[in-house]
C-alpha cells in the first residue's frame, strides 16, 4: 500500500492545507477545557477577578498586606502603586478612577499604575505570600481549632476587626512574621494566589465595586472566545472534509484511471493470471476501500495523534498527580488494540478474497441465466451462491464482533477514567491542593485523550482491509505486459496491398509444456484470401490472435510488407487490421455507435455500405429507429448472427488492408453466408483476408486453404489441391459434403 503513496503527490499542497486546518482545529479544541475551567476557578469561585494583584486597594487594605511583606516586597509594591485622595480632582484620571471606585468620595485609596501581564508577573506572587503569612500568623494566634478554620477561610474574615489591630501589627518587627512567612512559602503557588484573589474580592467589596457585574462580564468574556473557537473548530473540520474528499476523491479517479489503462495494456497471458470478477473487483471495491481510508486517515488519522499527544500535555500542566489515571488507560488501550490486530488483519484478506469470488458466482449466473434455466440448475446456482455468500457473512461478522466488542471496552475505559479522576481530585480539592475548575479540564482532556485512541482503534480496524486492498491494486499495477511497443519502432508502408508472411512460427502458452504451433510458415498475399480449417482444438484461432499481437510467437517471425509486427507500435500494426472474433461482441449504445467503432470519423454513407455488404441492412431497416435503434450490453437484445453480422459491418467500416475472420460466420445461414462472402470478396479488393472457419462452404473459394492438425500444417492448397493431397481435409469435406458436391 506504500507505493500507492505516489499517488499523493499531485495534491501535496491540499494535504499540507489540511494538515494545518487540523492543528487549528486541534488547537481550538485543546483551548476549551481551559477556558472551561477559568469559567469554573474565576467566573464563579473568585466572581470574575483574575489576579491576586488588586487594581485598588484603601489605605487600610494596602497598610495590611504590605505588613506581612519583606522588606523587597514591600519596596517593590510601592514602585508600582500611587495614592490618590478625594482631593485629586485636579489628576486627569480622578473621574474614571472615582467612578469604578466610589470609595474615592470619601477615602484616600491606592491605584496600581499599569495592569499588565508583566506586573500581575511581579506582584501576584508577593500578595500571595503575603496573604498565606497573614493567615499563618493569625492562625498561630488563635487557641483553638475552630478559630484556625475560620482563619482559613477568606469570606468569613472580618476586615474592619483586623483593621484595628492595624496600629499595633505595623509596630511590630518584621522578625515576627519569619514563621509564618517560611511556612506561607511551603504552600503551593495556585493556592496562595487563590486565596490572595478572594481578599482582592474583599478589597473590592470595601472600594464599592460591583462584583457581580464583574462576575458576568468575565463569564460572557470566557464564553464569546469558546463560541469562537468552537466556530473556528467547526469551520476548520468542514474544510478538512472538504479537502480530504478531493484527496481522496483523485486519488480513486487516478487509481481507476491507470487500473484502466493497465488492463488495456495486458495481452491475454496477463488476463490468465487475473479473473475478469477479481479485476473488475479491484477496480471498484478495493479503491472504494483506499478511498475510504484517505478520507478517514486525513480527518482521523491525522487529527487523533495531535489531539491525544495535545491533550496528554494540557492535562499535565494543569495538575502532574493524575497523569498515571492517563497513563494506565492509554497503554489499556493500546493492548487492546494490539490483540484486535493481530486477531483481525489475517480475515481482511480472506474477506477481499471472498468478494472475488462471491462477483464470479454471481456474472457466471447472470450471464449464463438462460442455461441455468434451461437445465433447471437455478437450485444448484443457488446453493453455489449460498456457500459462497455465507462464507463472506460469516468472516463480515467476525471482523463486526470485533469492532462490537471494541466500543464498549473504550466506554467502559472512559467510565471507569471519569470515576477515578473524580475521586483522586475531590480528595486533592478537600486538600486544597487543587481546584474545581482544573478537575473538570483534566477529566475533559482525559475524554479527549480516549476518544483519540478510541478513533485511532476503529482506524487500526480499516488499515489493514485497506492495505489488503492496496497490495491488490498493487498486483495489477506492477506487471509489466508481456507485449510491448520496441523502443525504436518502424512504421509500416502506407500502400493499400499488404503482404501477411508467416515464418516459421511457433508458439507455447505460458507455463505450457509443449507448443500448441509448431513451424507454421505460409504468405497470404493481396487480393487473396487465405483460409484456415481443422478440428477443434488444432489452434486456428490460436494463429490469427498471433497477428494483431493478441500473443507473442514464441519462435520464428510474422511479417507485414517484410517488417516484423514486434518492431511497429501494436497501435500502427492493429489500425491495418480488421478483426472479427469468433463470439460477436457489441457494445451498449445503438447500432451507429457500434459501427462507427470500427472509425469514428466514418459517414453515413460508409456505413450504409458496410451494413449492405454484412447482410445487415434487412435487420437494421427492419427497426423504425434505423441506425438508431438501441443495443443492450453484450448485444443481449439480437439474435447471434445478427450479432456477427453487425461484428463484419463494424471491421468493414474500418477499411483496413488485413482482415481477419475468426470463424464469424459460424451463426449464418448458407444463403446468408453466400451473399455475404460474394459481396466481401468484391468490398474488400486489394486487402489481405483471412478466414477461419469450421465449414467447407465458406473457404471453398479461397485462394489457399491451410489445413491445421495438432497445431501443425497437414497441407496447403485451394479446395480441389487439397482434396487431391491432404486426407484431413479430404476427412473433413466427406464429412459436410455430399458425393456430387466433392467431384464438382
Amino acid at each position: 500500500m506504500i507505493k500507492l503513496a505516489r499517488y499523493l503527490k499531485p495534491y501535496l499542497v491540499m494535504l499540507l492545507i489540511a494538515l494545518a486546518l487540523l492543528f487549528v482545529q486541534a488547537i481550538s479544541e485543546l483551548n476549551l477545557p481551559n477556558f472551561m475551567s477559568d469559567i469554573v476557578n474565576v467566573g464563579i469561585q473568585q466572581n470574575g477577578i483574575e489576579h491576586a494583584t488588586p487594581e485598588a486597594i484603601s489605605q487600610d487594605g494596602y497598610a495590611l498586606m504590605t505588613t506581612f511583606m519583606t522588606a523587597a516586597n514591600k519596596s517593590e509594591v510601592d514602585k508600582n502603586y500611587t495614592l490618590m485622595t478625594p482631593n485629586d480632582t485636579s489628576k486627569s484620571n480622578y473621574d474614571s478612577t472615582l467612578k469604578k471606585y466610589p470609595l474615592l468620595q470619601t477615602e484616600s485609596i491606592y491605584v496600581l499604575n499599569q495592569s499588565d501581564s508583566q506586573t500581575y508577573e511581579v506582584l501576584d506572587p508577593i500578595f500571595g505570600q503575603s496573604t498565606w503569612t497573614f493567615i499563618y500568623y493569625m492562625r498561630s494566634l488563635s487557641t483553638n481549632t475552630a478559630d484556625s478554620t475560620a482563619t482559613e477561610s477568606m469570606s468569613n474574615v472580618d476586615f474592619s476587626q483586623v483593621y484595628k489591630a492595624l496600629p499595633m501589627l505595623t509596630r511590630l518587627p518584621s522578625s515576627t512574621f519569619d514563621d509564618a512567612r517560611a511556612q506561607a512559602s511551603q504552600t503551593p503557588e495556585s493556592i496562595q494566589l487563590q486565596t490572595a484573589i478572594q481578599f482582592t474580592n474583599q478589597f473590592y467589596t470595601q472600594l464599592g465595586i460591583d462584583l457581580g457585574s464583574v462576575q458576568n462580564l468575565y463569564i460572557l468574556k470566557i464564553g464569546g472566545l469558546m463560541l469562537l473557537l468552537s466556530l473556528l473548530s467547526i469551520s476548520a473540520a468542514i474544510a478538512v472534509g472538504f479537502f480530504s474528499a478531493r484527496i481522496a476523491a483523485g486519488v480513486a479517479q487516478t487509481l481507476r484511471r491507470d487500473i484502466f489503462r493497465k488492463v488495456q495494456c495486458f495481452s491475454n497471458a496477463e488476463f490468465d493470471k487475473f479473473s475478469t470478477a477479481s479485476l473488475i473487483t479491484r477496480s471498484t471495491n478495493d479503491i472504494t476501500q483506499i478511498q475510504t481510508i484517505l478520507i478517514m486517515g486525513i480527518r482521523i488519522l491525522c487529527y487523533s495523534p495531535i489531539l491525544a499527544v495535545g491533550g496528554i500535555i494540557m492535562a499535565l500542566r494543569r495538575t502532574t498527580s493524575m497523569g498515571w489515571i492517563i497513563l494506565v488507560a492509554v497503554l489499556t488501550i493500546v493492548l487492546i488494540i494490539g490483540i484486535v490486530f493481530t486477531i483481525a488483519m489475517p480475515r481482511f484478506k480472506i474477506i477481499q478474497n471472498l468478494v472475488d469470488k462471491l462477483n464470479l458466482v454471481t456474472r457466471e449466473n447472470l450471464t449464463g441465466l438462460m442455461v441455468v434455466r434451461a437445465f433447471g440448475n437455478q437450485k444448484f446456482e443457488e446453493n453455489r451462491f449460498d456457500a459462497v455468500n455465507k462464507d463472506s457473512t460469516r468472516n463480515n461478522l467476525f471482523v463486526n464482533r470485533i469492532m462490537v466488542f471494541m466500543m464498549p471496552t473504550m466506554m467502559f475505559i472512559m467510565n471507569i477514567v471519569s470515576v477515578m479522576v473524580v475521586w483522586v481530585g475531590a480528595h486533592q480539592i478537600a486538600q486544597s491542593t487543587m481546584q474545581v475548575g482544573d478537575m473538570m479540564a483534566f477529566m475533559q482532556y482525559a475524554m479527549q485523550i480516549i476518544m483519540s485512541f478510541l478513533m485511532m482503534s476503529m482506524m487500526f480496524i480499516m488499515i489493514p482491509r485497506a492495505a489488503v486492498s492496496g497490495d491488490r491494486i498493487q498486483e495489477v499495477l506492477a506487471i509489466e505486459p508481456s507485449i510491448i511497443d520496441p523502443a525504436t519502432p518502424k512504421k509500416l508502408p502506407t500502400n493499400d496491398r499488404t503482404t501477411l508472411a508467416f515464418d516459421h512460427v511457433s508458439f507455447r502458452y505460458e507455463g505450457a509444456d509443449e507448443d500448441v504451433l509448431h513451424d507454421i510458415s505460409f504468405i497470404a498475399n493481396p487480393g487473396e484470401t487465405t483460409a484456415f480449417i481443422g478440428s477443434t482444438g488444432s489452434g486456428k484461432s490460436t494463429l490469427v490472435n498471433l497477428i494483431p499481437r493478441f500473443f507473442d510467437v514464441t519462435s520464428g517471425a510474422i511479417r507485414i510488407d517484410n517488417i516484423d509486427v514486434r518492431e511497429v507500435t501494436q497501435h500502427d500494426l492493429r489500425e491495418k487490421i480488421g478483426y472479427i472474433p469468433q463470439k460477436g461482441t457489441l457494445f451498449s449504445g445503438t447500432v451507429a455507435s457500434n459501427l462507427l467503432y470500427g472509425d469514428n470519423k466514418a459517414t453515413e454513407e460508409d456505413l450504409a455500405i458496410a451494413a449492405r455488404v454484412a447482410q445487415a441492412t434487412s435487420f437494421i431497416e427492419s427497426s423504425e429507429e434505423g441506425v438508431e435503434r438501441e443495443i443492450a450490453q453484450g448485444g443481449g437484445n439480437v439474435s447471434g448472427g445478427q450479432k456477427q453480422r453487425l461484428s463484419i459491418a463494424r471491421a468493414l467500416v474500418r477499411k483496413p488492408d488485413i482482415y481477419i475472420f475468426d470463424d464469424s460466420f459460424s451463426a449464418l445461414d448458407y444463403k446468408t453466408d453466400v451473399t455475404l462472402r460474394r459481396a466481401l470478396k468484391e468490398y474488400t479488393g486489394n486487402s489481405t483476408v483471412l478466414i477461419v472457419a469450421q465449414r467447407i462452404n465458406t473457404i471453398m473459394q479461397a485462394e489457399q486453404i491451410i489445413v491445421l492438425e495438432h497445431g501443425r500444417v497437414v497441407g496447403k492448397g485451394t479446395h480441389t489441391e487439397l482434396l487431391n493431397s491432404c486426407e484431413t481435409y479430404r476427412e473433413i469435406a466427406s464429412s459436410q459434403l455430399t458425393e456430387e458436391e466433392l467431384t464438382i
